[in-house]
Parts: C-alpha cells; sequence; structure tokens
C-alpha cells in the first residue's frame, strides 16, 4: 500500500470512529498457515458426520485441543491448489485470478511451448501488488501491533511494506537462512519469535495481529529426532513416508502447543482468535478426496479450518462453505474495524456463523465461488478452472475444453461426472465462469500454435522440484 493510501484510510478510520476503532477491548488475532496439509492430514476429525475425514496415522494433540475449544468448518476452501496464489488471497480477501497470482515461480516458464500442451498458459505474477491493502494494513491502521514470521512467499518486497511491524523477511521455501529444508528449525524459531512478540504487546497494552506461516514439512520434510522417537514409541505399523509425516506433524502440534501455551500464560486466551488452516492439499494423497495439491479436485482445495476465540461455542462443527477469501472480512468485523472494505474484495464475513454455533450464511459479493488455475502443474488435465455453487461443481479443462460436473453432496469424492446427465445445470455454471473470469480480467490460456499432437503430452510438474523464487 502507498503512503498516501494508508493515509487516506487511517483519516477515514479516525473520522468515521471519532478516533476509536472497536468497541470495547479489541481482540487479538494468531494466524497460524500450514503448509499443503489437506482436509485429513491431522488427527482431527474436520466433519462430524464424516470419520474418514481425519488421519489415522498422525496425532496431533495439540490441534485436537484447539478445536474442542472453537469451531471446525467442514466445507472451508482454500482459494487456490498453490501456496503463493492462496497467501496472497488470504492477505488481501482477492481470488489470484482477480490478482493475476494464479501460480508459483519454480524456476521454469509455465509455457506450452516447453510442455507441448495445446494452449499456452499465462505468465501469473509472484509479487503481491503494492497497491493491495493487507489484512494486517488495515488492522495497523485501527491500532493493532502487526507481525508475519515463517514463509512469506508472495514476492521479494519485505512485509514491511506490506503492513507487518515484524516478520522474518520475504521468505520463500528456503526460509531466512536459504537452506533445503528449513524445518524444524524455523517452526520453533518462527513460534518463539511469536510468542515474544505477542508478549511485548500485551505488557504495552497493544491488541496483535500475528501470523505464522509454516514451511513445507510433509512428504519432504524433516522433523527432530525428538519427534521420530515419539512417533516410534506409539508402535503401529506405519511405513517410511507414514513416519517421516507423522513425526513433521508431531513437531508442528507441540510448537502449536506451545503458542497456546503462552496465550494462556499472558493471559490474553478469552480475548485472542487462533485461527489454523492451510494454504492447499497435500500432494497426492487427501482420502476420500480426489486429487491434491496442484489439481482443482476437491483434495487440492478442501483443507482444515478451526477457529478458537471469544464467542465460539466450543467444539462445535459449521458445514457452512467457507473460503480464503473470506478470513480478510470475517478478521476486520471481529476486530470491529469500519467499513467498507477495499474495493474489490470477494469474500464475506463469517463472524455471524462463528457466534451462532456453526448456522448462518457467508454473503458475499458473488455467490458462486471460483478457482482460476490456468497453468501445467500436478493434474493430468492440465490448466482447469472450478466454480462451486450450491451442492453442484463444474470444472472446464482448457486443454481439451471438458466440463465435469459433480454433486458434492452425494458425491464429494468426484467418482460420477453428472455432465451428460445435467446439460442446464452445466451451462448455467458454465455461463457463470466465463462471466467471472471476464469481471475481475482474468489471464486465460490461449491456443498455442505450435502444438504438435505427435510429441508426447505435458508432464505432471510434480517429484522433487522446490518452489523457489
Amino acid at each position: 500500500m502507498t503512503t498516501h493510501r494508508k493515509l487516506v484510510l487511517s483519516a477515514f478510520l479516525f473520522a468515521v470512529l471519532g478516533g476509536r476503532s472497536f468497541a470495547g477491548t479489541p481482540p487479538n488475532f494468531v494466524v497460524i498457515l500450514g503448509e499443503g496439509h489437506g482436509w485429513s492430514s491431522t488427527s482431527v476429525q474436520m466433519d462430524d458426520a464424516v470419520p474418514a475425514s481425519r488421519s489415522a496415522s498422525v496425532r496431533t494433540p495439540n490441534l485436537e485441543k484447539l478445536a474442542a475449544g472453537g469451531m471446525r468448518f467442514a466445507d472451508f476452501y482454500a482459494a487456490s491448489p498453490r501456496c503463493t496464489p492462496s497467501r496472497a488471497a488470504l492477505f488481501t480477501g482477492k481470488s489470484p485470478a482477480q490478482l493475476h497470482m494464479t501460480f508459483v515461480n519454480e524456476g521454469r516458464r509455465d509455457s506450452a511451448g516447453e510442455t507441448n500442451g495445446r494452449v499456452i498458459t499465462p505468465n501469473a505474477s509472484t509479487e503481491l501488488p503494492a497497491g493491495e491493502t493487507t489484512i494486517a494494513e488495515l488492522l495497523r491502521c485501527a491500532g493493532y501491533a502487526t507481525a508475519h514470521f515463517g514463509k512469506w512467499h508472495v514476492g521479494r518486497v519485505s512485509p514491511a511494506q506490506h503492513g507487518f511491524d515484524e516478520s522474518d523477511g520475504p521468505t520463500n521455501n528456503g526460509g531466512p537462512d536459504e537452506v533445503e529444508n528449513p524445518h524444524p528449525k524455523e517452526l520453533y524459531g518462527m513460534t518463539a519469535r511469536g510468542m515474544d512478540f505477542a508478549a511485548r504487546q500485551v505488557k504495552a497494552g497493544k491488541p496483535f495481529y500475528l501470523q505464522m506461516s509454516h514451511y513445507a514439512s510433509r512428504g519432504e520434510g524433516q522433523a527432530s529426532p525428538q519427534a521420530f522417537a515419539a512417533v516410534k514409541s506409539w508402535g503401529g505399523h506405519l511405513d517410511e513416508r507414514q513416519l517421516a509425516e507423522a513425526a513433521a506433524d508431531w513437531d508442528l502440534d507441540l510448537a502449536l502447543g506451545q503458542m497456546l501455551a503462552k496465550l494462556d500464560d499472558l493471559g490474553i486466551a478469552t480475548n485472542t482468535f487462533v485461527i489454523f488452516t492451510t494454504d492447499h492439499g497435500t500432494p497426492g494423497r487427501n482420502p476420500p478426496f480426489a486429487g491434491g495439491k496442484g489439481t482443482v479436485s476437491e483434495g487440492g482445495l478442501r483443507v482444515p479450518l478451526i477457529v478458537r476465540g471469544p464467542g465460539i461455542q466450543p467444539g462445535a462443527c459449521s458445514h457452512v462453505r467457507a473460503i480464503g477469501e473470506d478470513i480478510f472480512p470475517t478478521i476486520a468485523a471481529l476486530a470491529h474495524v469500519a467499513e467498507p472494505l477495499p474495493k474489490g474484495v470477494e469474500g464475506g464475513s463469517f463472524a455471524a456463523v462463528l457466534t451462532n454455533g456453526g448456522k448462518g450464511i457467508v454473503t458475499r459479493p458473488r455467490e458462486e465461488f471460483v478457482v482460476h488455475f490456468p497453468h501445467y502443474d500436478k493434474d493430468e488435465i492440465g490448466p482447469a478452472s472450478a466454480i462451486l455453487l450450491g451442492d453442484f461443481k463444474l470444472i472446464r479443462a482448457y486443454e481439451t475444453g471438458a466440463l465435469q460436473l459433480f454433486n458434492l453432496a452425494a458425491d464429494p469424492g468426484e467418482r460420477r461426472d453428472l455432465a451428460r446427465e445435467l446439460p442446464d445445470q452445466v451451462a448455467e455454471l458454465n455461463r457463470r465462469l466465463t462471466a467471472y473470469l471476464a469481471a475481475v480480467n482474468a489471464q486465460m490460456p490461449k491456443p498455442n500454435p505450435n502444438f504438435d499432437p505427435t510429441k508426447p503430452p505435458p508432464t505432471k510438474q510434480g517429484g522433487k522440484r522446490k518452489e523457489r523464487k
């Protein structure tokens, strides 16, 4: 945000609120953003009616404690199946399509000329636009101290330029030290910095917004010797992959427990909203859903959301659909920040759902939810978009022009394509998808004049390739 815009926003809030941004004691916010953990990747049962919505091989007792004291959302969707777009959406309340931040930079060109695809995909931005108002900027103008520790991954510009008083800098997957894998050092490091930040704000009598964003820890992740020892002590028959994941998640859970204990010690737990979610699904394995990271299937998009805080019924499970773009306006509402929200915010507040036992609706500028992912990545269908409205989900594949339709209420695993049976539903959702993408000026794939049908099709960009700035 430019200095001029910051001054304008500050002046607006002061004028509207008479110098006060809150009614009563303002709440604090601790947002913990996991990396690559799907809907069923923890030991928390995310859907109270679906036993398979929890992991059978991972134990996360502190996350279970958080859920027992707060609310789970059974139908929460990340804004993208990739980390950079999802993080940008959380910060701004706007979709990756509108921000033109639909992919990550992996040190390669995402072009059909190199992958021999039928379409050429757009060059996505990996830098959060300077003109966007982040949740940190909004809250700082309302009197909050702000901090971001851990993985930034939305550009090379410092978080300080986006409203954060303190941060680890514009880190990517390698962390501040640019190492192969920053876990578990940075996990416990960011937690310690977060606890210190919270303690200093309490001493100063200032409300705070603290975000701690994890680095990758599943599959390729490392874990502490203590975590491996703890997991091995459980017994059972975990294979090598399951053991590594369970140990990494044990570290993550211990760090969460440290943060929760610190809030108790500081005497602010009852006035602090703790929000845990993740940026996208696990690579390839997200039962009972199809797909994973890099796909617009449910496994790539449906992720955990747990919120604990003032007025929230302990142990509640909400079946209201919420999306990554909703977090920005929800925090603004919970903090009693004056409207209007910045122009173009696409999310809606679910604050009323939190205080109503998980019941209610989320009102957004558009009733449909769109994920636009026009890139070759980990899905064999290639570049794709998805639109969700009510129980139905339409997937558009740009390689072939194919349209798939699923009823998520009856078929959450997306195993039965209803496109031929319900052509009118397909036409309506496809029309809405086209209208939405045009309205936000989304970047679209275009035909590849050099496509050679005799050459191999594009390969999925999975494996061991690391995302790098």
